[in-house]
C-alpha cells in the first residue's frame, strides 16, 4: 500500500514499469480528462477510469482484492473513509475469476482518509474497503487506475 499526496506521485517510480505509466499521468490536466468511459494507457494493461457515487455507511461495504492488478484510487471530490486488510485475515464471500475479483467480509487492519489530493495504491495482497462515509452521505468522484502487474 501507498498512501500520499498527488504531487509526489514521481517518488514512488520505478517498482513496476507499469505502475510508471500510471504514477506520470496523475497530473491535474490528464485527470481532469478521464471519464466513465476507460481511458486506455497501455491496451488493457494501464487504464484509467472515472467513478462518482454516494458513499455508504461501513455495514454497507466490502472488501475487495486482485491477484493481477494494483489499483490507484486518487480522490477528485469528497471524502471516503478506507480500511485495507491482508486477504488472508478476511472471509471470501464472492470471486469472479475472469475479472479478477475477489470479495471479502472483515475488519480492516489500516484506517484512512481519502480527500481530493491524495492518492492510493493497493497492490495484490491488499483488500481495500472504500466508498464508507465519514459523517454522513456524500458525492464522491474519483479517478482509479487499473494496472496489471502479474499474468
Amino acid at each position: 500500500m501507498i498512501y500520499a499526496k498527488n504531487k509526489d506521485a514521481l517518488a514512488y517510480q520505478g517498482i513496476h514499469p507499469h505502475l510508471d505509466l500510471a504514477l506520470e499521468r496523475i497530473t491535474p490536466e490528464f485527470l481532469a480528462g478521464v471519464g466513465p468511459e476507460r481511458a486506455e494507457i497501455l491496451g488493457g494493461t494501464v487504464y484509467a477510469t472515472r467513478f462518482t457515487y454516494e458513499t455508504v455507511p461501513a455495514e454497507d461495504s466490502f472488501f475487495e482484492a486482485h491477484k493481477k492488478y494494483l489499483d490507484i484510487h486518487i480522490m477528485m471530490e469528497g471524502s471516503e473513509r478506507v480500511e485495507i486488510a491482508p486477504p488472508e485475515t478476511l472471509t471470501e464471500f464472492d470471486r469472479a475469476e475472469s475479472n479478477d475479483f475477489y470479495a471479502y467480509r472483515g475488519e480492516g487492519e489500516y484506517k484512512l482518509v481519502l480527500s481530493p489530493g491524495d492518492f492510493l495504491v493497493v497492490f495484490p495482497g491488499d483488500a481495500h474497503r472504500i466508498k464508507m462515509q465519514l459523517d454522513g452521505p456524500e458525492t464522491v468522484s474519483k479517478v482509479v487506475f487499473k494496472v496489471k502487474i502479474y499474468d
